[in-house]
C-alpha cells in the first residue's frame, strides 16, 4: 500500500472523531478563511490576496524538498478537510492531493486546481508558476475563489488583487526587459521547470525535451541526449545554462562543470523558495536579475 493510501484511512477517522467531515464550526467559521495551498509560490498569492482575511498553510514548506516526491503525512489530509479553500498545482504535479481530497469530502470546501485554471492538460508541463501569464491568470481565479467564499468581504479582496499588481510591477518589468532585450536568444536547461519563462521570455531551449523530461522526472537521460548537450555546451550553442540545485545530480553537476570550463554563464532557478517564507515576487525577482546578468555577459548586451 502506498504511504498516501495510509494516509488516507488515517485521516478518514480522524476527520470522522473531530466532527469535520460536514464542515461544522472546526472549519474556520467567524474566524480567518482556512487555506491549504500544496506549492509554496501558489501558496504565497493566497496570503498576498486574502490577507488578513485569510489562514494559510503550505504543505511543501520547507527549501529543498522535491514536491515531485513530496510524501503526505496524516496531519497534511486533516489540513485539507478543515480548509475552506485548497489550492493544488494538478497536471499530475501533485496527484496524491487530488486522491485525499476525494477520499474526504467537506460540505462547502472549494478545491482550485491550477491546471484546471489554466487549460492545462495531463501532460503537460506543471511548473506553471514559471509563466507570468499564468500567474495573473490564477491570482484572478484565487480572488474570485475568495469572493465566492467570503462575499461580504469582496471589496477587501478586490484591493488585495490591485496590491499584489503593485508588489508584481519590477516582475513583471523585469519580464518585459528581458523578452524585448534577449529574445531568441538559445538557451541550455538542466530541466523542464524552466519552459514556461523561456516560452514566455522567448528564449528558446535548444536542450533535448527527453533529457530535461527525465532529469524532471528523476529518471538517467539516455548516453545520446547527454552527448548532445555535452556538445551544445563545448560548441556554445547556448548562450547561457540554467539549472536547479534543488535537483543537483551528477548528471546536472557534470554539465554545470562543462558549461563553465567553457565560459557559458550558469543560473540558478529552483523547485521552490530556497529560503523558508521567501514570497513569490522576492524569489522570481532575485531568479530574473540573475538570468539578466547572464544573458548580458553572453550577449555583450
Amino acid at each position: 500500500m502506498r504511504r498516501w493510501a495510509i494516509v488516507v484511512v488515517l485521516v478518514a477517522a480522524l476527520v470522522g472523531a473531530a466532527g469535520c467531515a460536514t464542515g461544522g464550526d472546526d472549519t474556520g467559521a467567524g474566524g480567518p478563511l482556512r487555506v491549504v495551498a500544496v506549492h509554496p509560490a501558489w501558496a504565497d498569492l493566497v496570503r498576498q490576496l486574502g490577507g488578513a482575511e485569510v489562514d494559510v498553510r503550505t504543505l511543501v514548506d520547507k527549501p529543498g524538498i522535491d514536491p515531485h516526491d513530496y510524501e503526505p503525512r496524516s496531519d497534511d489530509a486533516l489540513a485539507f478537510a478543515k480548509a475552506r479553500l485548497v489550492v493544488v498545482n494538478g497536471i499530475g504535479y501533485d496527484a496524491w492531493a487530488g486522491k485525499l481530497l476525494d477520499a474526504n469530502p467537506v460540505d462547502g470546501r472549494r478545491v482550485l486546481e491550477v491546471g484546471k485554471v489554466l487549460g492545462v492538460p495531463a501532460g503537460g508541463n506543471p511548473h506553471q508558476w514559471y509563466s507570468p501569464d499564468a500567474v495573473d491568470e490564477v491570482a484572478t481565479a484565487i480572488t474570485a475563489a475568495l469572493v465566492q467564499l467570503e462575499p461580504d468581504h469582496r471589496s477587501y479582496f478586490e484591493g488585495q488583487r490591485r496590491a499584489l499588481d503593485r508588489v508584481l510591477t519590477p516582475y513583471y518589468a523585469l519580464v518585459d526587459e528581458l523578452e524585448q532585450t534577449y529574445a531568441g536568444t538559445p538557451i541550455g536547461a538542466t530541466e523542464s521547470m524552466v519552459a514556461p519563462l523561456a516560452d514566455a521570455l522567448g528564449l528558446p531551449v535548444l536542450t533535448p525535451r527527453r533529457f530535461v523530461n527525465a532529469v524532471s522526472e528523476g529518471a538517467d537521460p539516455s548516453a545520446a541526449d547527454r552527448a548532445t548537450v555535452e556538445e551544445q555546451l563545448t560548441s556554445k550553442a547556448v548562450r547561457v545554462l540554467v539549472y536547479n540545485p534543488q535537483n543537483a545530480t551528477p548528471d546536472v553537476k557534470g554539465l554545470v562543470g562543462i558549461a563553465e570550463r567553457a565560459g557559458i554563464p550558469v543560473v540558478r532557478m529552483t523547485e521552490t523558495p530556497p529560503r523558508a517564507g521567501e514570497g513569490f515576487a522576492d524569489w522570481q525577482v532575485e531568479q530574473l536579475v540573475s538570468l539578466r546578468d547572464a544573458l548580458r555577459r553572453a550577449t555583450g548586451r
